[in-house]
């Protein structure tokens, strides 16, 4: 069993403390992506596990063994960075075997290694090739490949797809996750690519500041988030965020007024202990936004992008807030420079407490 466990894990240089405290459990054959900001601590906390980064305190523990101040190569771990690092003078087999041949694996048993990672990866008609006869999804399947040989309990990807270009990062988006489904092994990734987490995870972590502000499946993030910052860092695109206060009470939750929406009442469900006049902040996501919903509000469109299928529309308000985005799908879209009637189903909206980002449910 390939599990996988962090308690208390805290990182410092020298007096600045990076990490702080955390706690998380990484099932046997999961795939866990660390996804946040640039400067949230995800890269940090990989090459803590991964033993590049010293633990400054508490314990990580790999199938049931305490390896926080083991090294790294006998974590039983292997890593891919967002570079390749291949060595350029050698052939694809060679880049391979390479760590096995110094580890002092026989022959047969390095041919036999290298052989099944090219037939997984499909790269068997580039094995005698160099480097540079390569593409880059090619060289990072070769790094991904010198990874599958040293048969490791736990994988560890850095941002394998920041230098590829559009195309290649789905490509290889897909590659992995069939990798994923073919190896069973536990996989954690860092990227700061919310797209990436929700397409390829079952476990996504949010990290901001060097702590963990979530942990769930992707739908149950983008579904049920627990505050403003995963609610507007989940989905793409981002959640609208409306500024309000309650102005009324009743069995079922609070009415919102929302002033940005014309001052349009909204129903919001909630236990909350919510009075009249306490701010809040109403989250609708763009594709929320219906005609067969009973919340109207009239908006300006500055800007649509089409995009074939779908359109989303932006409205700009004057306050220098982000613009509200609407998701419009069928034949009678906006126009840029119009103004629309748009429509939302209150039971889709979130309510979160505008004063500490926490959600009321």
């Amino acid at each position: 069993m390939a599990e996988l466990n962090i308690r208390n894990a805290i990182k410092r240089y020298g007096p600045v403390e990076v990490i702080h405290g955390i706690d998380l459990d990484i099932a046997d054959g999961e795939f866990c992506v660390f996804v946040g900001p640039s400067g949230c601590g995800k890269s940090t906390l990989l090459r803590m596990i991964a033993g590049l980064e010293q633990t400054s305190e508490g314990q990580i523990s790999i199938a049931g063994r305490d390896v926080t101040h083991a090294e790294p190569a006998k974590r039983g771990v292997a890593m891919v960075f967002q570079t390749y690092a291949l060595y350029p003078h050698m052939t694809v087999r060679q880049n391979m075997s390479f760590g096995l041949k110094i580890g002092g694996t026989e022959k047969t048993e390095i041919a036999r290694k290298v052989d099944e990672a090219a037939r997984i990866l499909k790269l068997g008609d580039y094995m005698d090739r160099k480097p540079k006869a390569l593409s880059g999804g090619q060289r990072q399947r070769v790094a991904i490949g010198r990874a599958i040989v040293r048969q490791p309990e736990v994988f560890l990807f850095d941002e394998p797809l920041s230098n590829l270009d559009a195309e290649l990062r789905v490509e290889m988006r897909v590659e992995i996750a069939r990798l994923h489904n073919q190896l069973g092994a536990t996989m954690i990734y860092v990227t700061h690519d919310q797209v990436e987490a929700m397409t390829m995870a079952d476990k996504i972590v949010v990290l901001r500041d060097g702590r963990i502000e979530q942990v769930g499946s992707p739908v149950g993030l983008y579904e049920d988030p627990d505050n403003l910052f995963v609610a507007g860092f989940i989905g793409s695109p981002r959640m609208n965020f409306f500024a309000g206060k309650v102005t009324d009470m009743h069995d079922a939750g609070v009415t919102v007024t929302l002033p940005r929406l014309g001052d349009v009442a909204v129903p919001v469900a909630t236990d909350a202990p919510l009075e009249i006049g306490h701010a809040v902040t109403v989250g609708v996501r763009p594709e929320h936004f219906d005609p067969s919903g009973e919340i109207t509000a009239q908006l300006a469109i500055d800007v649509v992008e089409n995009l074939g299928g779908v359109s989303y529309a932006y409205s700009t308000s004057q306050d220098n807030a982000p613009p509200v985005i609407i998701e419009w799908r069928g034949k009678n879209r906006p126009r840029q420079g119009g103004t629309v009637a748009v429509n939302f189903d209150a039971g889709c909206a979130l309510l979160f407490d505008t004063a500490s980002g926490l959600r009321l449910r």
